[in-house]
């Protein structure tokens, strides 16, 4: 007998021929997050299994943030035998309160009793133990799961997981990340979709402070944690910004920054391999973020940019911000350049002949090159 852990994926399963591909790279994930454990991971039957680390609750917690991990229940192992098995579920759940239900599953066709068996023979012997307890077929409070495979594994507890599919499966993107709370989030909520990300921000010290862009890298390593670790380019953008304020129409500034911003973000995206651009925009919140100014920066760039916050308000951006784990640095009060001459009156419907006749006053080429040329690189 042996405590393990029982990994359930969700929507790998719908992968059809594809699965063992991603089946594999989840095992592989899941090796990684458990580099340092010395648990074993295989995959039997349908499902991955860990075991033989010495802290097996940290090992839950690590793997429920694996993305392509649907959920995770510490069970315990033991061999194939009636009576020691319901013995095992009745002390499993003798300090178990209100109402629960057997669930079992007999993959192994040679044992002697089928799943409806089982349940009842082990919803009797949990009740004998236990007679506070109440059945309840529908919605019980506790589950306890019996499956017979190659040993027989027993839980009652399910931890859920991240969800999502396996990281790297679905290719390279690099992420627009401010010291804001959108940001973050929508970079997290792409790696759901198996995607590998890096990190680009845009710094205009002595406007914004060391403090602020060390905040930045808390929360790539925050967020790179669910892909052991982020790539984080830091450009320097404090001759672009001062171009801006001092030539173009203020009301414009703010579009052209981030038109600026893209056409850095497509040469750093293809130069790294990245097929997409992710960034935190949410339609309407901010005067940058409408139709039309979105349309505009979306021409400086050849590749697709991703938008997932794009229909969601701010309670739900910081609601998942809070879950994982990125809210609180996201609000320490560290400008970031997107605070930096900020216009006062910012043009909410721009047009893009006009903002493109406004950047004609600035040597474009000549100032994207010197912000790409002081760009710095490491990983969080």
């Amino acid at each position: 007998m042996r405590e393990v852990l029982l990994v359930r994926f969700g929507e790998v399963h719908l992968k059809g021929l594809n699965r063992p591909y991603f089946l594999k790279m989840l095992v592989n994930d899941i090796k990684k997050a458990l580099a340092d454990s010395g648990a074993r991971v295989w995959l039997a039957e349908g499902r991955i299994y860990v075991a033989d680390a010495e802290d097996m609750a940290l090992c839950a917690e690590r793997v429920s943030k694996v993305f392509g991990v649907y959920s995770v229940s510490p069970a315990i192992e033991m061999e194939k035998e009636l009576e020691p098995i319901l013995q095992q579920a009745a002390e499993m759940m003798k300090d178990v309160s209100g109402s629960f239900k057997v669930l079992c599953r007999r993959s192994d066709k040679r044992f002697p009793l089928n799943s409806q068996q089982l349940a009842v023979e082990a919803g009797a012997r949990i009740l004998a133990k236990n007679p506070s307890l109440t059945v309840d077929v529908h919605k019980p409070q506790t589950e306890m799961w019996i499956e017979i495979r190659d040993h027989a594994y027993l839980c009652n507890k399910e931890i859920m997981a991240v969800g999502g599919l396996p990281m790297g499966t679905a290719g390279k993107a690099l992420l627009l990340l401010s010291g804001g709370i959108d940001s973050p989030v929508a970079g997290y909520q792409i790696m759901r979709r198996g995607v590998n990300c890096q990190a680009i921000h845009f710094a205009s010290p002595p406007y914004t402070s060391q403090f602020a862009q060390d905040k930045v890298l808390q929360l790539a390593h925050i967020v790179g944690q669910y892909e052991y670790g982020m790539r984080v380019h830091v450009v320097p953008f404090t001759e672009i910004q001062m171009a801006i304020h001092e030539k173009c129409e203020d009301g414009l500034g703010t579009v052209i920054m981030r038109r600026f911003m893209m056409r850095i973000a497509d040469r750093v995206a293809k130069a790294q391999g990245c097929q997409a651009i992710i960034t935190g925009e949410s339609i309407g919140q901010v005067a940058s973020q409408t139709m039309e100014a979105l349309m505009c920066t979306e021409l400086m760039t050849e590749l697709p940019v991703f938008r997932p916050l794009i229909g969601m308000d701010k309670l739900e951006i910081i609601r998942i911000a809070e879950r994982i784990g990125t809210y609180e640095t996201s609000i320490l009060p560290y400008e970031d350049c997107c605070t930096v001459f900020t216009p006062r009156h910012p043009v909410t419907k721009p047009r893009a002949d006009k903002v493109a006749q406004e950047e004609a006053k600035l040597d474009i080429d000549a100032l994207v090159e010197r912000a790409m040329q002081g760009i710095t690189t490491q990983v969080v």
